[in-house]
């Protein structure tokens, strides 16, 4: 393999230790007989988050890998390219000239290629009289025969780091669904515990949630979730062995009772059903676990005027808010069953969010309950969802105070 001597670049680009480290590393390496060169653009793509390559950069390598002729990478070729930057533009999809040299730069700095510049920084080749090239100036390939082990075991890292992820987020979904639903329960069945703090700490730990979370965000997440599982499982257990201990001394009285062979057969009578009598059944209503969680600090800051319907015209947690809402729909106008067919679709919260929202906007809709009517239909069929909404009214409170600024 022709890697050339230790070149420096044309003109007023610098030199760098680190270029000189990267070329003295490619001399010295393993290197194989040969490579497939597109297998090496792949796993360099894959691995282009280690390598601190962006889409363009690759684009450009893929560019320049397709001025070498052969399929795969030999240390017995000359491994060097010379395209013009019109040519590799043009190969590039048309990336700016600007671009394009920022691109190159970058890939040599990352090791990717080595510059071999000519004297006058032309790129170019001189053939012999039989063809065959005898020196060539422009970007040796050299670094992808050399490192093509080490960028097959960087793709295969990032791959497995993928594969954790994933799986992580699986799990922290899981988690969040069950602590949500486990919750629900606490809060409307009645169950003993204070499921009102509970739910604030779950709502905290979702609003800590980033857009784009790295691994150890998820994990951590996912412990502070799974902790709180833990939490409101045991809370659950307890009170179902205390039913089951009362249920246990309740049937022990009963036994002993029966066998008291000196107690009264004149018992209180028996309330039968008459014939054709069936006891009604409890009414259960389904309603649609709760929607993804909203900092409560951020739903008060997209709709202010719903503080002043929370007790002592404040709110601080979510009960007092969809309390809050209650008034509000009675102000609205909404009758009783469109906000209950709210809360089923979007859950208690977010039939509160909607509430609120529909009052901030309350001058622009003609009919309040017609319009949740509708949003409850949207979500149904899921084409609407409360981020948007809510967003929308954060910046338009955003808006008028930069302006009243």
């Amino acid at each position: 393999m022709d890697t050339g001597s230790l070149t420096t670049p044309f003109g007023r680009r610098p030199m760098t230790f680190a270029l000189v480290k990267r070329q003295f590393e490619t001399k010295k390496a393993d290197t194989p007989t040969a490579v497939d060169k597109w297998r090496v653009f792949r796993d360099i793509g894959d691995a282009r988050t280690r390598l601190g390559l962006q889409d363009r950069a690759l684009a450009v390598l893929n560019a320049l890998l397709s001025f070498f002729p052969a399929t795969e990478l030999g240390s017995d070729k000359n491994l060097i390219v010379f395209p013009s930057n019109a040519q590799l533009s043009a190969r590039a999809n048309g990336i700016a000239g600007t671009t394009l040299r920022k691109c190159l730069g970058t890939l040599v700095e990352a090791g990717i290629i080595i510059r071999k510049d000519s004297p006058n920084g032309k790129r170019y080749a001189r053939k012999s009289g039989e063809g065959d090239i005898e020196d060539a100036y422009g970007f040796s390939l050299a670094p992808l025969l050399a490192r093509a082990a080490e960028f097959a075991a960087l793709a295969q890292e990032v791959a497995a780091e993928q594969r954790r992820f994933r799986i992580m987020k699986d799990r922290l979904t899981i988690v969040r669904r069950d602590v949500r639903k486990l919750i629900t329960v606490g809060l409307e069945e009645n169950l003993p515990g204070d499921w009102t703090a509970v739910e604030a700490r779950f709502i905290d730990v979702v609003s800590r949630f980033v857009r784009r979370p790295t691994l150890e965000d998820i994990a951590a997440s996912l412990e502070e979730m799974s902790f709180l599982h833990e939490e409101v499982s045991r809370m659950l257990e307890t009170h179902e062995e205390t039913r089951e201990s009362d249920g246990n001394d309740i049937a022990f009285g009963r036994h002993i009772q029966d066998s008291n062979t000196e107690s009264s057969d004149e018992l209180e009578p028996s309330f039968e059903k008459k014939q054709g009598e069936q006891s009604a059944p409890n009414k259960i209503t389904t309603r649609k676990s709760e929607p993804e969680a909203f900092p409560l600090s951020m739903v008060l800051r997209a709709c202010p005027e719903v503080t002043a319907y929370g007790p002592g015209g404040s709110i601080s947690s979510w009960r007092e808010m969809m309390a809050a809402a209650v008034t509000i729909r009675q102000m609205l106008g909404v009758s009783p069953s469109a906000y209950e067919e709210a809360c089923e679709a979007l859950g208690q919260a977010g039939a509160a969010i909607a509430i609120a929202c529909i009052h901030e906007r309350a001058g622009h809709i003609n009919s309040a309950g017609g319009y949740l009517r509708d949003l409850t239909a949207k979500a149904r069929r899921g084409e609407f969802s409360l981020g948007p909404m809510l967003f929308a009214q954060v910046r338009a409170h955003s808006g008028s105070s930069q302006r009243s600024a």
